[in-house]
């Protein structure tokens, strides 16, 4: 049985009309229209983010200033590929004598552990994830669509970085390169899509215009 002319003109129509609607869907999802908007952190924001000290022993509570209040710091919230990455620059960052930190969200199992070695610095605990704010950022089934993300996922891939499937894998991070004192934040990158990694000249100079604050001793 046929189906009537206009019949099949119609389905064709829908047809066409749906596929053309997903490769819109698809484009429009490759640009940045649909990304999660970062909120820049303030400094009365990040100086007061509690972070707690990992590894053996008694854990201990402290406030995020601590870390650049007299030598500035480099800080990420970021993924191993980055981690990894970043921990490249740990000789230049010692020889200015600025120190390379990172945060994580939680502490489930052997998460920080494995994270460990792709890091050549401390890493802290941020249980409020107020290094990832103060606007939170996620991306799920956006990252889905993106070729970027793909691409990146690909590139970690064959480098030989995985991830883990314990506890959320969300949430946007991003890094942060700040001075002591009233110097405030000198570098401020937020992931905008998994796999956004940040300029590690950048980053570099940034760092450059760190000015260590002298010590209580006056030295």
């Amino acid at each position: 049985m046929s189906l009537p002319i206009d019949l099949s003109v119609a389905m064709w129509t829908l047809g066409l009309g749906a596929i053309g609607a997903a490769v819109t869907g698809i484009i429009l999802a490759n640009t940045d229209l649909f990304l999660p908007k970062a909120e820049m952190a303030s400094m009365d924001f990040l100086e007061e983010i509690d972070l707690k000290t990992l590894g053996q022993g008694e854990q201990r509570t402290f406030k995020a200033k601590d870390l650049w209040k007299m030598k500035g710091a480099v800080i990420m919230a970021v993924r191993r590929e980055e981690a990894s990455e970043l921990s490249s620059l740990k000789p230049q960052l010692d020889q200015v004598g600025v120190p390379l930190y990172a945060v994580v969200k939680e502490n489930i199992g052997t998460e920080v552990a494995d994270f460990q070695p792709y890091f050549k610095g401390e890493i802290f605990l941020d249980e409020k994830r107020k290094f990832y704010g103060p606007q939170r950022r996620t991306m799920l089934l956006l990252a889905l669509f993106r070729w970027n993300v793909w691409r990146n996922f690909w590139r970690a891939w064959r480098s030989g970085y995985t991830g883990n499937m314990d506890g959320e894998g969300v949430i946007l991070g991003g890094v942060f390169v700040i001075g002591p004192g009233k110097q405030g934040v000198l570098l401020e990158h937020r992931e905008k899509e998994f796999g956004d990694k940040v300029s590690l000249d950048a980053v570099l100079d940034a760092v450059k215009k760190i000015e260590a604050q002298p010590s209580d001793r006056g030295e």
